[in-house]
């Protein structure tokens, strides 16, 4: 078998075999394959596609290139979920906990942000102290002694896809529906979990702007799923406006906490109690949504997802001082609040102008190994379909240096629209893509 015949093959469109695909992925991570033969097939996979057999065989033999967690010794239920990544997307602090406390097993790993979007480790890592290069020993302990951890993903869990990945990031080949529900899904299924919730995003805050295409990777990525044994479904989320008000790490972590506790934004809690609520269901542990629904708010109301919280904290080493007083968690430089100069409906948020502002402040990386400023971002007082009236807050910019404030500020003024009408509040959710 060689390489430059399976390139060919894909090149002219035929459908590969499994014993190629693995000839192939396991050559390149040992480097018996060149980048350059690996770049010119993935084009090839880029303009050719996959079938959904081939894209699940291509997601198990990533998977099966490194460790591959076993979960059975953990005695509750495991469940995961999986953001496909939005601007204010701090939803893995919330749902975790709440999920949780309903008595299933949350073992989750995230990553940090690059680009506008920002990363769930980056928010808790905003905790001093807190660790997210846990071993696979000690996340399986974490998990089986309290049901719930975020952890960084292990360098031993589907290695051929980070390689890979790396690979794609500088030869535009990064859109491939078949390559990217293959990465998100082998890492998934290293990562031990039997039922999947997929949050994926669609809308200018996203890396999939189109309906019909995020659409499509998520009928994908749960007929991966079905073929590797996994219960997954998927919810198609908007994105074309910040989650919530925060974008920023200890701004986020702060809407996070102040959900757990009862005082978030209502389209933030919304979405967490629905994803959170598939969670339960699709494990089967309650006869109803509506049934799932009212456990999750009780756990909310008592306080039992907010105590759970706390405890993966101080399980990963963070300082909980920090989160029963966040006022002591830092803040940034230079505050400004700026107000509305009209009156009138908000018709739209930019929400990718709003991550990239974030960004320029220091909130994010525009690149890999840039250094994450915890306390600079920005806060939307408004959301699409508002009515606001002149000199009302309008958003806070939270910068380090006054001439970053002054950019940021134009930034996001050209980020909000305006009209006269009343507008329509943008949907939560387009679709749930059943198991």
């Amino acid at each position: 078998m060689r390489a430059i015949d399976i390139i060919e093959k894909k090149r002219d469109g035929g459908e590969l075999t499994k014993e190629e695909i693995e000839f192939f992925i396991h050559g390149f991570v040992k480097d018996e394959i060149p980048d350059y033969q690996v770049s010119a097939w993935a084009m090839a996979v880029l303009f050719q596609g996959m079938t959904t057999r081939e894209t699940a065989d291509l997601t198990m033999i990533m998977a099966q290139t490194g460790e591959v967690l076993d979960l059975s010794e953990v005695d509750a239920l495991t469940v995961d979920k999986h953001s496909t990544g939005g601007v204010g997307d701090k939803t893995s602090l919330v749902i975790g906990p709440l999920v949780a406390a309903c008595g299933l097993a949350v073992g989750k790993m995230s990553g940090h942000g690059l680009g506008f979007t920002g990363g769930t480790l980056d928010k808790l890592e905003s905790i001093p102290g807190f660790r997210t290069d846990l071993t696979t020993r000690e996340f399986l302990h974490q998990l089986e002694s309290i049901g719930l951890v975020i952890s960084g993903q292990s360098a031993d869990l589907a290695p051929a896809d980070g390689k890979l990945y790396e690979l794609r990031d500088v030869t535009g080949t990064i859109p491939s529906i078949p390559l990217i529900a293959s990465s998100i899904m082998s890492k998934k299924i290293a990562a031990g979990a039997r039922a999947i919730v997929l949050d994926v995003k669609v809308g200018k805050g996203a890396f999939i702007e189109d309906l019909n295409t995020a659409r499509e990777l998520a009928e994908l990525m749960v007929s991966i799923g079905e073929h590797s044994g996994r219960r997954v479904k998927a919810l198609l989320a908007d994105m074309n406006q910040p989650l919530g008000f925060a974008v920023g790490n200890n701004l986020e972590l702060k809407e996070a906490m102040n959900t757990l506790q009862g005082r978030g934004p209502a389209d933030f809690l919304e979405h967490c109690l629905e994803v959170s609520v598939q969670m339960l269901a699709l494990t089967g542990i309650i006869s109803s949504e509506r049934e799932g629904r009212r456990q999750i708010q009780e756990k909310l109301d008592d306080g039992s997802a907010w105590g759970r919280f706390v405890e993966m904290v101080k399980a990963q080493g963070g300082d909980i001082s920090y989160i029963e007083q966040p006022e002591r968690l830092a803040g940034a430089q230079l505050i400004d609040v700026v107000k509305a100069k009209q009156s009138g409906y908000i018709s739209g948020i930019d929400a990718r102008k709003v991550g990239e502002t974030a960004v320029l402040l220091g909130a994010g990386r525009a690149k890999k190994g840039d250094l994450v400023d915890h306390t600079v971002g920005v806060e939307i007082s408004r959301k699409v379909g508002d009515r606001i009236q002149e000199g009302e807050d309008l958003f806070t910019i939270h910068a380090r240096a006054e001439q970053l404030l002054i950019e940021a500020r134009q930034r996001m003024l050209n980020a909000i629209f305006w009209s006269d009408d009343p507008v329509e509040p943008l949907p939560l959710f387009y679709d749930v893509i059943p198991a």
